[in-house]
């Protein structure tokens, strides 16, 4: 199957190019500035290094969106979603997640009005 072409990356100045938005350089360094200057820190505490574990461990699991499974497609994992979310009592066991790509999270998100209240 072709390939989209890849693009510049999109931080000022840089030449490189990628398939995401940013160089793996300018990536890291966004996600530091974002979760540094505009991520609640206590939203932080909730999604260190534990985290990252378990998520990576749930990933290892179920590598595909479970969403997109149901309706017979097959999509990689890009996150992974608290069924009940952390703020409202639920927690990380593997009962409370579901692997999702970007676009099935951004629908349930959406829908639940989770984010934006």
């Amino acid at each position: 199957m072709p390939r989209k072409p890849k693009s510049p990356c999109s931080y000022p100045g840089c030449p490189k190019l990628t398939d995401d938005r940013y160089c793996e350089k300018h990536k890291r360094l966004t996600n530091k500035n974002y979760n540094k200057y505009q991520r609640d820190p206590k939203s932080n505490k909730r999604y260190g290094r534990a985290w990252k574990r378990i998520r990576d461990r749930y990933v290892k699991e179920y590598p595909l969106c479970e969403e997109c499974k149901k309706h017979g497609k097959l999509t990689p994992v890009e996150e992974v979603h608290h069924i009940v979310p952390l703020s409202k009592g639920g927690g990380n066991e593997f009962s409370n997640l579901m692997s999702l790509c970007k676009s099935c999270h951004s629908s349930i998100t959406a829908k639940s009005g989770e984010r934006w209240g």
